[in-house]
């Protein structure tokens, strides 16, 4: 069945165009809170957001929905996407939504939810609700109207959480970490974590203006925190998106570490502890080679899904795997939480750090990945480049080119107009070509 409001994460486009409006937000709200609110019994959504302009816009406009469906709103200030799925769970509200595009820039935004488990809502839930938008079959109760309340210690919650995450009794006294925080949900709270463990932490991307977020900086933009590390001789650096559900690590050089080499590290580490459940690591069509043939070398499996996190997260729970996540550094322990958590996958590494007592550079790079390009190519609306004759006949020549040693993957993406072409391949010239050629027939096509 076809989407028509929801992506591979939430609602999401740019603020102030459908359906990232305003009056759609009111909507979408009091469609599903009715959903969530079948009864007359008292129900309860909890409301974070990330720090963009239009996440305010946004609060007001989904409590206005949400009230008039009856449910009382828990408003939960600016807090990480895992963080508002932690909390619909203990504080047992029927739905948690998230505000947040996520790495995009500041102009987009995107409104996510989570269930009462606090998992993201399955697509068999997002097909009724988009349903009910279509045919209006949701209306407000005039003796059901919910009321507002600013919840303040949903901060300080996430803060001792997360401070249990760090294994055993270990504390980060005598380490000095560049924390970038992209500007985004985690400024007040990552730093808090790091310093009350014990660490120097010398901060980054924590003055959100509303507009700044993901701005250089954050995990799609890692090479000012790098310069941070090397100039200050910080032991490592972390750096988290706008919604804080994604990381990169720094080694003490400044050079990045992506998601693939945290899971390769995390999997190794918790398969020698009998933590990963299935000895099996899931995670994207994306994700490196490297890792695949790495992990099989440690006698552990790799399974791939879709992109998306919310595919990793359904696969684990389908199959009771504890370990996934993206190689854009989306860290799924499910043992922690619902969702990818920048934070707490940065505390694994950290531990890691300390118990070992080994430079962050020996920790980061577990295996030589093979080299992969990616090239995003933007369309016009309604087209359909995918479907394109030549573009077919350019990804089968170029599929048949790289053979048995390369890969390629070339999709739609779940949240922006793009047509992503990646190719992996030891020839690099070989991989350039391909890459190329096919980007450039989609280009064309669309």
């Amino acid at each position: 069945m076809t989407r028509k409001y929801f992506g591979t994460d939430g609602v999401r486009g740019r603020a102030n165009e459908h359906p990232m409006t305003a009056e759609f937000a009111v909507k979408l709200a009091t469609a599903v809170g009715s959903y969530f609110a079948r009864d007359a019994k008292n129900h309860r959504v909890v409301i974070g957001k990330d720090t963009r302009r239009s996440s305010y816009m946004f609060e007001s406009a989904l409590t206005a929905g949400f009230t008039a469906a009856g449910m009382d709103v828990f408003v939960l200030g600016p807090m990480p996407t895992p963080a508002v799925g932690r909390m619909t769970h203990s504080m047992r509200a029927d739905l948690g939504v998230m505000i947040s595009a996520s790495h995009n820039p500041y102009h987009d935004n995107g409104i996510k939810f989570f269930g009462p488990d606090g998992f993201k809502l399955s697509d068999g839930v997002e097909h009724e609700i988009e349903a009910m938008l279509d045919t209006g079959n949701y209306a407000p109760n005039s003796s059901r109207i919910g009321r507002v309340t600013a919840f303040h210690d949903a901060q300080y919650r996430y803060v001792e959480f997360a401070k249990t995450a760090l294994p055993g009794n270990i504390r980060l006294d005598g380490l000095k970490i560049v924390l970038d925080c992209a500007n985004g949900a985690a400024y007040k709270i990552a730093p808090e974590v790091l310093w009350e463990l014990g660490a120097e932490v010398i901060k980054y991307g924590v003055e959100p203006d509303g507009k700044n977020i993901n701005e250089n900086c954050g995990s799609t933009s890692p090479d000012v925190a790098g310069q941070i590390v090397r100039d200050t001789g910080a032991d490592v650096g972390i750096c988290l998106d706008g919604d804080a559900d994604r990381i990169i690590i720094l080694d003490e050089n400044g050079k990045a570490a992506d998601g693939d080499q945290l899971m390769a590290l995390i999997a190794t580490s918790w398969a020698e502890q009998g933590r990963l459940k299935h000895n099996t690591l899931v995670s994207t069509v994306m994700s490196n080679l490297g890792l695949e043939r790495y992990l099989e070398t440690h006698g552990l499996a790799l399974k791939r899904t879709p992109v998306g996190d919310r595919y990793v997260v359904e696969e684990m729970r389908a199959g009771g795997f504890n370990l996934g996540g993206e190689q854009s550094g989306h860290i799924v322990m499910t043992d922690y939480a619902t969702t990818g958590d920048g934070l707490v996958a940065g505390l694994q590494f950290l531990h890691m750090l300390k118990e070992r007592q080994v430079p962050a550079s020996v920790l980061a790079r577990r295996f030589e990945p093979v080299p992969q390009m990616l090239k995003n190519v933007r369309f016009a609306a309604g087209s359909t480049p995918l479907e394109s004759a030549d573009v077919q006949i350019a990804i089968d020549r170029g599929t048949e080119r790289l053979g048995q040693d390369g890969r390629l993957l070339i999709r739609k993406s779940g949240t922006e107009p793009l047509i992503r072409v990646m190719g992996e391949s030891s020839d690099h010239a070989l991989l350039e070509n391909v890459v190329n050629d096919i980007a450039q027939a989609v280009a064309d096509a669309g």
